[in-house]
């Protein structure tokens, strides 16, 4: 038995539209970018630097995450024969490697600056980090419409920027009225190491799939006793459940049936388990039926 999730305009257009909100993402980080390498240098504040920096490589994965996202709306051929889904989980592991990469730098630069930090010219500061807060909180929200693992890496990249926005206007403010420079360079390491924690933890999620794990263990073992609930079913093996792309996910099990089935309750048993798996939604299932006395041939 095989069964295909017959879903294709809806996956492309949910496809395309993770396409849209990463171009806009795309271009407010370009623009942004070099409004912030010009107002960083401008105001001498190691934290609008940093962020530039930072904003730098973002601009990189979300330029790359956007070309392999639109590249996974292709259909699927021969070479790909499950289509091109994967590729936007690449988009999410390339995000992730260069935003756990530029995170280490960024410590690295801000870290030596405690001993020596320099006073930052504050109203520029006030004002970028106004901008700052408007434009990127627009991306994030834009990108917080979806629900793709690229998508949710990229937000990060944007939610990054809106807190560091949020503590450079803080820090200004309080640097009007005190001349504490340290706190510049404390605020690159503060939210830095924040969000190097979830990055992480992103990250982490995305190899996990990568490596075809496992997407829901729980999920897991209700198919599997769903399956076994059937009165014609003694045993399953060869059960696998992977994931295309973070979303959809693909099956395939062998099921031993009981010694008594006949022929005639093949098409039965068909139909109540197309039934069971329908809930779950996978974008494609395999399922072989073996007699009790059968040898399986994939432990021939």
């Amino acid at each position: 038995m095989h069964s295909h999730n017959h879903s294709h305009d809806h996956s492309h257009g949910r496809s395309s539209d993770a396409s849209k909100r990463i171009g806009w993402a795309f271009f407010l980080n370009v623009v942004f970018t070099i409004i912030e390498f010009i107002g960083g240098w401008l105001t001498n504040s190691t934290a609008i630097m940093a962020d530039a920096v930072h904003d730098l490589g973002d601009s990189l994965s979300i330029g790359t995450s956007w070309g392999l996202n639109k590249l996974s709306d292709k259909d699927a051929n021969r070479t790909f024969s499950y289509g091109y889904k994967r590729f936007s989980l690449l988009g999410a592991l390339i995000n992730g490697v260069v935003l756990t990469i530029g995170s280490v730098w960024i410590l690295f630069e801000a870290i030596p600056r405690l001993a020596e930090p320099e006073m930052p010219q504050v109203e520029g500061m006030l004002l970028l980090s106004i901008f700052g807060m408007a434009v990127n909180g627009f991306a994030a929200y834009k990108l917080s419409e979806g629900n793709s693992l690229n998508e949710r890496v990229l937000n990060w990249h944007l939610l990054e920027d809106v807190l560091g926005w949020v503590a450079v206007f803080i820090v200004s403010i309080v640097l009007m009225f005190k001349p504490w420079a340290i706190l510049d360079p404390i605020l690159s390491i503060g939210f830095t190491l924040f969000i190097l924690f979830n990055v992480i933890r992103n990250l982490k999620q995305t190899l996990m799939l990568f490596l075809q794990a496992t997407p829901d263990k729980a999920q897991l073992e209700r198919i599997r006793d769903d399956l076994l609930s059937n009165e014609h079913v003694s045993d399953l093996h060869h059960f696998h459940i992977w994931s295309l792309d973070g979303e959809r996910n693909v099956m395939t099990v062998h099921l031993v049936l009981v010694g008594d089935v006949s022929t005639e309750h093949i098409q039965t048993l068909k139909n109540d388990v197309q039934h069971s798996l329908k809930k779950y939604n996978f974008e494609h299932t395999t399922v072989e039926f073996e007699f009790a006395d059968e040898q399986c041939r994939d432990e021939a």
